[in-house]
């Protein structure tokens, strides 16, 4: 039963983050479809209130995601590198995939946080365009993906293994 349900949360993970890249290259799309001025770096354009919508939402899923991974992968606990290079390879992987999944929701989570704001209905102005802020934040999510996955699997793995050896 655990490894079922360990399974369905994989799935939820991964259903979320492709959920949050898909709707990050959606709001580039229909930010792409509003009318717009361009000369040199500046650019002026209407604000596209789907894209608003879309990109939010990917912002929302994005959060979900690792908040998911991260509670429900649970706390592991490396208190110096030599702490690090004593525990077993799935502790290692584990904090390994934290890391990297901090860093990459970090940048996506800005990326996506600056396209969306940029379409926001009290935006109407000109500066600097915000090419593919978006489509780069979506696709971002989809790599946040599978290093929460990653960090999820094995800091369960890593977790039954020091209860198993707790007991043995």
């Amino acid at each position: 039963m655990a490894r079922n349900l360990g399974l369905l949360i994989c799935f939820l993970i991964l259903a979320m983050d492709v959920s949050a890249g898909i709707l990050g290259i959606e709001a580039e799309i229909a930010q792409n479809k509003v009318k717009h001025l361009k000369m040199w770096i500046f650019e002026c354009r209407d604000p596209s209130y789907t894209a608003f919508k879309y990109g939010l939402a990917a912002c929302i899923l994005l959060a979900l995601a690792h908040l998911t991974a991260n509670l429900l992968g649970g706390c592991l606990c490396v208190v110096s590198r030599q702490d690090l290079a004593k525990s077993s390879a799935n502790k290692q992987l584990a904090v390994a995939s934290l890391i990297f999944s901090w860093i990459i929701l970090a940048i996506a989570f800005s990326l996506l946080i600056v396209g969306t704001m940029a379409n926001s209905r009290s935006r109407k102005s000109c500066g600097i365009s915000h090419h593919r802020v978006l489509s780069l934040g979506g696709i971002l999510c989809f790599i946040h993906g599978l290093f929460a996955i990653s960090y999820y699997i094995s800091a369960t793995a890593s977790t039954r293994e020091q209860t198993s050896a707790g007991h043995a």
